[in-house]
């Protein structure tokens, strides 16, 4: 059953102030939205949660990519193609380019928006497990000013997250590095394209002859949240990439203890488990 549009309330801001003090005079009432991707096929399918919506597409103050010597900053409205065109992010952040790559068709990327990716809070969005390994940091604001807070670990549960009903994404941040890092990036769904995700892996590492040095692992449909697997690269970390069979042992070891798929309408938790296992065999594979 479609949803009935009369019975929502959509108010349209042309100004970021506007839009905060919208949100601080009543928070909680209104949901922002952007690209409206995840919104409009929950309205056609009668199933959108909220009434009040609080249209923030056209807030230019949460758009651009800023680049400096430290970092890379991207406004929550950042496009999927934005980010896939950007040449720094391209070079140093491959597998956030990827993941916007594989979200949806050309359409949905072309409006869908980062920040929007991230408050929607689905545990099989794409980008998430690249941000985490990234070491992203999210800015939230409000008329009270703004905070900076770590993305891993700001989504406390599933559909929950540590930003209050006055607040609105603004940026992500992620911070650059010059060192020689290895990426890898897979999403395994139904099909090669326009598919939610099964199993999304993403995960970063720094080799320094025989010695992982550094690792950075996080999975997505997995959890109720993406979840940077720390318990996982904790076994990992400094450890000699050969012979592989050990490595491979030791990581797989610890990755099935810390994840726990479940069963749901897209998989199994059997399948997401051993698609997880072989992920990471794969990733520590390409490592030596």
């Amino acid at each position: 059953m479609k949803g009935f549009v009369p019975a929502y309330k959509f108010k349209n801001v042309e100004f970021l102030g506007e839009a905060l003090n919208i949100l601080s005079s009543e928070p909680d009432v209104w949901k922002p939205f952007a690209g409206g991707t995840d919104l409009m096929v929950l309205l056609e399918a009668g199933k959108l949660p909220h009434e009040n919506y609080l249209n923030i597409w056209n807030l230019n103050e949460l758009r651009g990519i800023e680049v400096t010597d430290q970092h890379v900053t991207l406004g929550a409205l950042t496009t999927y193609t934005q980010i896939q065109s950007h040449q720094v992010l391209r070079a140093e952040f491959p597998m956030l380019c990827q993941a916007a790559s594989e979200t949806g068709g050309l359409a949905i990327q072309n409006r869908g928006t980062l920040g929007g990716n991230i408050v929607n809070a689905s545990p099989a969005a794409d980008s998430p497990p690249a941000l985490l390994v990234y070491d992203a940091e999210l800015e939230l604001i409000s008329t009270a000013g703004s905070r900076w807070v770590p993305y891993d670990g700001f989504h406390t549960d599933y559909k929950k997250m540590l930003i209050r009903g006055d607040e609105l994404l603004s940026r992500i941040r992620l911070p650059r590095t010059s060192k020689n890092l290895k990426h890898y990036y897979r999403k395994v769904g139904t099909r090669k394209a326009q598919a939610i995700s099964k199993v999304c892996f993403a995960a970063l590492a720094t080799v320094a002859g025989p010695q992982l040095q550094d690792v950075r692992i996080a999975l997505g449909s997995v959890a109720p949240i993406p979840i940077r697997c720390v318990k996982t690269e904790s076994a990992l970390r400094n450890q000699s990439i050969t012979p592989i069979n050990e490595l491979l042992e030791l990581g797989k070891a610890a990755l099935a203890i810390e994840i726990s798929p479940i069963d749901d309408i897209r998989s199994t938790a059997d399948y997401r488990l051993k698609v997880s296992l072989n992920l990471l065999g794969e990733f520590l594979s390409t490592l030596s």
